[in-house]
């Protein structure tokens, strides 16, 4: 049987599913401990598997197009903060003070690696490009993003101080990473190819630290101090900001006269915000109920990019293909 073509993909259908059972069984106490030892295990597993399977090879070939890196990380690390902060008068009568924040966290945040790469080459871009950029946004984001909390937050940024949210996101994170390169040497063969199904390690992460951030969100009363309506207005405020997003990179794309290829590049990897990274961040430099609040615009934001980029890379794949008999 068919599936449905008006069903979300599995990982979306799993969040809710996650949320849904964080809501109605929310781990506290002795047993909440003991699951933040074990998400923060899953974590590391997640960082040491994504420095396993990253080649080094394909982020050197990518890196001589400067140009286009130094667009991304503009987009990435300068435009979505400045856009999350020239929007507030928008977005807070929108989604209230609090989702707010969580706003401003997502646009802090470093660029997807598999969905861009993935999107760039359905349509056909610049994928050596992509990779490259997505890759290196991810690392640079380990040290900017806190930086950049502290700069758009401020007091809400959290109690510890940056130089200790860096420390602690550079153990939990990228030593795993750098570990995942160094063990890739021997494991590197095996990893591509099982990438199937440990896929599932990555989604299995993602769910442990969702399920833990809205049980101690649960606790406190999210769903008591979040009304619908401001639920609804984040659904708007994130298709706004996608919107901008992408609309600015498509412009900036051929304002600096790349060629069609690398605008593609520029658009799918400057317009994405990664729930991978993210999610682990927010559970490093945020604690309490508060950290629920704080991802909940992540984790909309994150489908709602999927849904609308994949039919953009579609079109975009459709458009070489006939350029392409065109010139034959």
């Amino acid at each position: 049987m068919a599936r449905p073509r008006f069903l979300p993909d599995n990982m979306t259908l799993c969040l809710i599913a996650v949320v849904i059972a964080a809501s109605l069984f929310p781990v506290h106490g002795q047993a909440a401990v003991a699951f933040d030892g074990l998400t923060n295990a899953a974590i590391a597993l997640l960082f040491f598997m994504h420095g396993a399977k990253l080649s080094r090879e394909a982020i050197i070939a990518g890196m001589t197009h400067w140009r286009l890196h130094l667009l991304v990380f503009a987009c990435t690390f300068i435009m979505f903060p400045l856009l999350g902060v020239l929007l507030k008068p928008a977005l807070v009568p929108l989604v209230g003070d609090e989702l707010y924040l969580g706003i401003l966290f997502l646009c802090a945040l470093p660029a997807t690696v598999q969905s861009a790469i993935a999107f760039t080459s359905i349509a056909r871009g610049n994928v050596a490009a992509a990779v490259c950029s997505a890759a290196t946004s991810s690392l640079v984001g380990i040290f900017v993003t806190p930086l950049l909390v502290l700069l758009l937050m401020g007091a809400q940024a959290g109690e510890s101080s940056t130089l200790d949210a860096i420390g602690k996101i550079v153990v939990q994170l990228l030593l795993p990473f750098i570990a995942g390169q160094i063990a890739r040497r021997w494991i590197g063969d095996w990893v591509a190819r099982n990438k199937s199904w440990l896929k599932s390690v990555d989604q299995g992460s993602i769910l442990l630290v969702v399920f833990g951030a809205f049980s101690h969100a649960v606790v406190e009363g999210i769903w008591q101090t979040v009304p619908l309506t401001e639920l609804l207005g984040l659904v708007v405020a994130c298709c706004l900001l996608l919107a901008l997003v992408l609309g600015l990179t498509a412009w900036l794309g051929r304002r600096l006269g790349f060629n069609v290829e690398d605008r593609i590049t520029i658009i799918f990897a400057g317009s994405k915000k990664s729930l991978a990274t993210g999610v682990p961040m927010a559970q490093v430099l945020f604690a309490g109920g508060a950290l629920g609040t704080l991802i909940l615009p992540l984790m909309l934001f994150h489908q709602i990019q999927l849904m609308v980029c994949a039919v953009l890379a579609e079109r975009y794949g459709r458009r070489a293909e006939t350029g392409a008999e065109e010139a034959a």
